[in-house]
């Protein structure tokens, strides 16, 4: 067994995680596993306790609880656990006076896993030169600089969060292509935080839903598209969906509701009015309102 390899089929444990600061959890008592394999989206409102787990996960800050990343606790062995995690914070910064080929000789010396020929690529596609300075880029420039340099890494766990800051639609969109055909494959996992959930969507295995420092729902897609429903319904069929006790409802013009179901019979629902699967963005409203465990 690999040194780095878990006890179980797990790639992340978490069991009583909790974070304080002073008065305040920001990371409340929460319980999680991620499978390898997988992309997460962890997705929640600011101040929701998104980057303190992902700090936590890092081995960038203490807590309290049991935390394990491939079998290992992040407070004393983060120096063995960053030779396979690469991460991308959405402030992360570079001196402006630094050259794209000093920026990558640096990575290059620090980083055992690095692959200077892809980086180069990547770099090709977003028409940024190896000469030109930090200084002479645009904010989309420098943000696709940081992913260059993040992809190139052969790493088993990728950590992003809100990786396309600062890129228009057109670069989020090739992004997510990129990471998908040059990056990911079965032996790689990630986990994307981003308010931008509609354009992640497609790519995400499971979510994660936190608030106020407490995980709301955690599941793989396919397995939500079995359990929740949503239900756009007359106004001569709402209070019929109300009676089956739905998690949300939502007000739409000329008397309509919609509304989401968990674990309701599908059949039954069909005479309510149309039937779907929720979006990932309408179950986290959903879930934030009901608070579905």
């Amino acid at each position: 067994m690999n040194d780095l390899q878990t006890a179980s089929a797990d790639l992340i444990v978490g069991r009583g995680v909790t974070k304080r600061y002073k008065d305040r959890r920001a990371l409340d008592s929460i319980n999680f596993a991620i499978e390898p394999g997988r992309i997460v989206g962890l997705i929640g409102p600011n101040g929701a306790g998104k980057t303190t787990l992902l700090n936590s996960l890092l081995g960038l800050q203490d807590f309290e609880g049991d935390l394990r990343v491939f079998g290992l606790d992040p407070r004393t062995s983060r120096e063995q656990l960053m030779e396979n995690v690469c991460f991308i914070a959405d402030v992360a910064v570079l001196p402006r006076w630094i050259r794209t080929r000093q920026v990558i000789d640096y990575v290059e010396g620090v980083h055992p896993r690095f692959d200077r020929a892809k980086c180069l690529r990547f770099l090709d596609q977003a028409t940024i030169h190896q000469d030109m300075k930090v200084s002479e880029m645009s904010k989309g420039m420098i943000v696709q600089l940081h992913l260059a340099l993040v992809m190139a890494i052969d790493a088993r766990l990728l950590v992003l969060d809100e990786p396309t800051l600062g890129l228009d639609i057109l670069h989020r969109k090739q992004f997510y292509k990129r990471l998908l055909e040059d990056y990911f494959d079965e032996d790689k996992t990630i986990l994307i935080t981003t308010h931008q959930v509609e354009e992640v969507e497609s790519i995400l295995t499971d979510v994660i839903f936190i608030d106020h420092g407490r995980i709301a729902l955690q599941t793989p897609l396919d397995v939500m598209g079995d359990r929740y429903t949503q239900v756009l319904t007359s106004a001569d069929q709402v209070e019929a969906a109300r009676a089956l006790k739905p998690i949300s409802e939502q007000s739409m013009p000329f008397g309509k509701s919609i509304f989401v179901f968990d674990g309701a019979d599908r059949a039954a629902l069909a005479n309510l009015g149309e039937v779907r699967t929720p979006s990932v963005a309408d179950l986290f409203v959903a879930t934030l309102k009901g608070e579905v465990a």
